[in-house]
């Protein structure tokens, strides 16, 4: 008997029906082992690079998302030149700390995840809501988190509603709370922090914000070894993205050398930074 011509390479209809808007629970029906949180691992610690680390703050009309570009494993680095910061959808991205591999992979489920909620509902989701979806990814995770695989994202969008940027922070059980003016996560995240506290003001341009992740970076790396700063010899600088009403935007190489550059530069004059005024 001949195969029907039209049922050659089609999927299963269960995979054509329109079911949950959620593409989590569409691969827990029917492929549950493709979800990070349900694979098996051996016993114990598992040693993996790491990447840290991730700082957000927002301005007048957006805000900003940056990451350093360094992988550790261990007291060695594993990679110089690691990508941490994605974005989500057209309006919010994702900076990623924790275990590299696994939090690249919990990126890309997360980008489908908003993907495919707009195509079953005709709508994208509202940023807390988006928010909410990547909260249930994390507590996903709490299994490989307990071993060592753990993965701390930081989310951040343009609020169309409230028209604002706003942040997220998470921690390794999904818990979330959102940040308000600045936010830092990953092994940095106590130097970057403390640099933005001194810095931040809540009517920064969006150049001086780019401008205020770089320096904290650059603190975090001062004092974190796991944090990597410019690479001049290397050409590797800091990822920085903004996200507006317009939507995601990542600097261009130029912007953020050029922006890396000026910042390398003043140190050289200031190993400590600007300095805040005292009142």
């Amino acid at each position: 008997m001949e195969a029907n011509p039209r049922s050659i390479g089609r999927l299963p209809a269960a995979f054509l029906t329109p079911g949950s808007s959620s593409f989590m629970d569409f691969l827990a029906d029917h492929s549950p082992e493709m979800l990070p949180g349900n694979r098996k691992l051996p016993e114990g610690i598992v040693e993996a690079p790491h990447g840290t680390t991730i700082v957000a703050a927002t301005f007048p009309g957006g805000v900003v998302l940056a990451g350093d570009r360094r992988a550790t494993m261990g007291n060695m680095i594993a990679q110089r030149d690691i990508e941490k910061v994605f974005p989500a959808d057209e309006f919010s991205a994702v900076g990623i700390a924790g275990t590299a591999g696994l939090a690249v992979e919990m990126v890309k489920l997360f980008q489908l995840e908003l993907e495919h909620f707009e195509k079953v509902e005709g709508t994208t989701l509202s940023l807390e809501g988006k928010a909410n979806r990547l909260s249930t990814m994390i507590r996903g995770n709490l299994g490989m988190a307990m071993q060592g695989l753990a993965v701390v994202p930081l989310f951040a969008g343009w609020d169309e509603g409230k028209e604002k940027g706003r942040i997220f922070s998470y921690d390794v059980t999904g818990g979330r709370s959102e940040e308000h003016g600045f936010a830092a996560t990953g092994s940095g995240s106590i130097f970057a922090r403390g640099s933005m506290k001194k810095l931040y003001r809540d009517d920064l341009t969006e150049q001086q914000a780019t401008t205020l992740v770089v320096q904290a970076l650059y603190d975090a790396a001062d004092d974190d070894s796991a944090t990597g700063g410019p690479d001049m010899a290397r050409r590797i600088f800091p990822i920085v993205t903004v996200i507006t009403e317009e939507g995601f935007r990542r600097l261009s190489e130029p912007e953020s050398s050029e922006l890396a550059r000026s910042v390398t530069e003043r140190r050289l004059e200031q190993p400590d930074g600007p300095r805040a005024a005292l009142l």
